[in-house]
């Protein structure tokens, strides 16, 4: 159970009809239309939430991600669940699964403030964590003491702010974000970067995060689902050893960081969360862990071979 509980679902391939995820499609009604988003998206969370999950993770720009989490929280009244969202991306795709551009990066004080309403509107008093998302080194945001000060503000509402990561120079961000103050207080106070057992190039910075009192959260696991649909020999090799499907051991893998407070899964389908919670059954030692680690890639090859992956 406390593995189930390090657990959350993130809404990033539920929320819109088009993304990057391997072995997404098979599992989704075939017209996804909104309708039919919907109930996928309310069908798993049913599912997570039987199960013990309680964190719950969206963003503006995954589409109506927020909304169905909203007339899910609201239909459902659950206990004890923690929603995260981020801002800094809209979502431009228009519900068309071959728009020429998804979503749209923007770092300013005026997107946060009218992402905040919306998503404010949207998740109806749910919200617990409002992160930027996909902060990067170079972002406006480490120049704009406004918009720091903007968001030191949502303290006083009771919310924790924090910052998601993308890219080979995640470790850089994390270690600045970290230092950033409003007025003598450290600004963030959670951060969820990707990492996997082919990227592990955050990890140290995430283990200062910890160790600094930052929750820590990791995404994209599965490496967007390549992990589950074409692991690495070895992997497959383990995971034919622990009698878990792939997905499972790599969820283990980053369950077994003790750095990390919370592992986000991206199913799309039941079935897929079923399969996912597998990886509270796993116990990986000291050495399979090792081993698992060095399957790890540079990071600048990893994040290549993502930007290629097709929005389907």
């Amino acid at each position: 159970m406390d593995a189930i509980r390090r657990l959350g679902l993130g809404l990033a391939a539920l929320g819109r009809p088009a993304y990057i995820n391997v072995g997404r499609l098979e599992e989704l009604p075939p017209g996804r239309s909104v309708r039919e988003m919907r109930d996928a998206t309310w069908n798993v969370l049913d599912v997570a939430y039987a199960a013990g999950i309680r964190w719950m993770d969206a963003a503006r720009s995954y589409g109506r991600a927020e909304e169905f989490l909203g007339g899910w929280l609201n239909a459902r009244a659950p206990e004890g669940v923690r929603v995260s969202s981020k801002w800094g991306y809209t979502y431009v795709g228009e519900w068309k699964t071959e728009a020429p551009v998804h979503e749209v990066k923007e770092h300013s004080l005026d997107r946060y403030r009218s992402q905040y309403e919306e998503t404010r509107d949207a998740l109806d008093g749910h919200l617990s964590v409002y992160q930027v998302h996909s902060l990067t080194e170079d972002s406006p945001l480490f120049q704009d003491v406004s918009l720091q000060e903007a968001l030191a503000e949502l303290t006083a509402e009771g919310l924790r702010v924090g910052f998601s990561t993308s890219g080979p120079r995640q470790a850089d961000t994390i270690r600045r974000a970290m230092a950033l103050d409003v007025s003598g207080q450290r600004l963030f106070s959670t951060v969820q970067s990707t990492w996997n057992i082919l990227e592990t190039s955050a990890e140290a910075a995430l283990r200062e995060a910890h160790d600094a009192g930052l929750h820590v959260l990791l995404k994209e696991v599965l490496a967007n689902g390549k992990l589950a649909v074409q692991p690495p020999a070895d992997m497959q090799s383990l995971a034919s050893k622990k009698n878990v499907q792939p997905d499972a051991l790599a969820l283990a893998a980053a369950l077994g960081q003790p750095w990390a407070d919370t592992v986000l899964t991206g199913a799309v389908s039941p079935a897929q969360l079923v399969a996912n919670l597998g990886a509270a059954q796993v116990s990986l030692d000291a050495g399979e862990l090792e081993a698992l680690a060095g399957l790890s890639i540079p990071p600048e090859r990893y994040w290549a071979e993502r930007s290629a992956l097709p929005w389907t």
